[in-house]
């Protein structure tokens, strides 16, 4: 394990900065505690240039094989991302949970300068290599993250920010940082801010969809968490109505085991039911009916907006006590 160095009479001013804010054992903000894991457990120093680290072609595609059915997954919802953030020069990555790039997006005009920041697939991000990073940290962390210029371990980092958000599998493990930086200099943290609430958002898209299809012929309830308006819950329940699967925010809510396969139980058990319905019940009641509202009474486009078939939007409707209308519903 590396120990804290002194500040050296040639570091630059941002090398100093990084060595004084890290001698401190209690690192008193996350940046801080950043800086200080990246010196003392990653053994790294800022006076010296970060390794730029990227993998084979054999071992990419061995990465890349691992992770194929997520990435085929994720990929609408990076093309989609990147038709908002392309156009003020960013450039847009997906890492694994080590922090190797597996995909990216870039315009061609941009290209360039973010090959030569080393922002480019089979590049390695992790903390270990890079330091206090967008995607090093927020894998290190598992939180969302905007390392913000000078915020970098590397001064030779420091012309880019980074706006990542982690993305979890349906085993509740971490499973990949999706990135957007920018390497602009006009580029404030106001906007970055508004760049960072669409990376996240793009994340638990991703995380959403990689969960439904991680079940199939499962009924996927879900609800928004108490007092969290971007973080949704999802419970995977089969044929049996035993509740077989549960994201991350679900497992953290209802005390469920953090990782790992979940031990089947009777739904009704997990959601409480009872006579009337409560809790997780009433709030899939009310997300179906909000469908049929939004799909004005089309029950095949609330099906497809809920992401199921129509017949079993039918059969949830009676189990919840959802009468047809006939003057409102349709069956096209």
């Amino acid at each position: 394990m590396a120990e804290t160095r002194p500040v050296s009479p040639t570091a630059t001013r941002h090398e100093d900065r990084v060595v004084k804010a890290s001698q401190s054992p209690a690192a008193v903000s996350r940046l801080a505690a950043s800086w200080r894991r990246s010196i003392l457990k990653h053994g790294l120093d800022p006076t010296r240039p970060p390794d730029r680290r990227r993998l084979t072609e054999r071992e990419l595609s061995e990465c890349v094989e691992r992770m194929d059915r997520f990435i085929a997954i994720a990929r609408p919802q990076l093309d989609q991302l990147f038709q908002l953030v392309c156009p003020t020069g960013c450039n847009l990555l997906l890492t694994d949970a080590d922090g190797i790039v597996l995909e990216h997006r870039v315009s061609q005009g941009d290209a360039t300068t973010f090959r030569d920041w080393g922002l480019w697939r089979g590049m390695d991000w992790s903390e270990e290599v890079q330091g206090t990073n967008g995607i090093g940290t927020c894998l290190a962390e598992g939180r969302q993250v905007t390392i913000h210029r000078d915020e970098h371990f590397y001064a030779s980092n420091t012309g880019l920010s980074c706006m990542d958000a982690p993305i979890w599998g349906p085993d509740g493990r971490l499973i990949a940082a999706l990135d957007v930086s920018s390497a602009r200099s006009d580029h404030t943290e106001r906007l970055n801010a508004l760049i960072a609430a669409q990376v996240a958002h793009s994340a638990r898209a991703i995380e959403a969809a990689f969960f439904r299809v991680s079940f199939p012929g499962a009924r996927i309830i879900t609800a928004q968490a108490e007092g969290a308006e971007d973080t949704t819950l999802l419970i995977a329940v089969d044929k049996d109505d035993l509740a077989i699967g549960a994201n991350r925010a679900a497992r953290r809510a209802f005390g469920l085991e953090k990782e790992g396969q979940l031990r089947p139980r009777p739904a009704s058990d997990l959601l409480g039911r009872q006579d009337d319905a409560t809790g997780f019940e009433r709030a899939e009641r009310a997300a179906v009916i909000r469908a049929l509202a939004r799909a004005e009474g089309n029950v095949s486009a609330a099906a497809r907006a809920l992401g199921v078939g129509r017949a079993t939007l039918y059969r949830r409707m009676a189990r919840l006590g959802i009468d047809e209308n006939p003057g409102k519903l349709s069956r096209p």
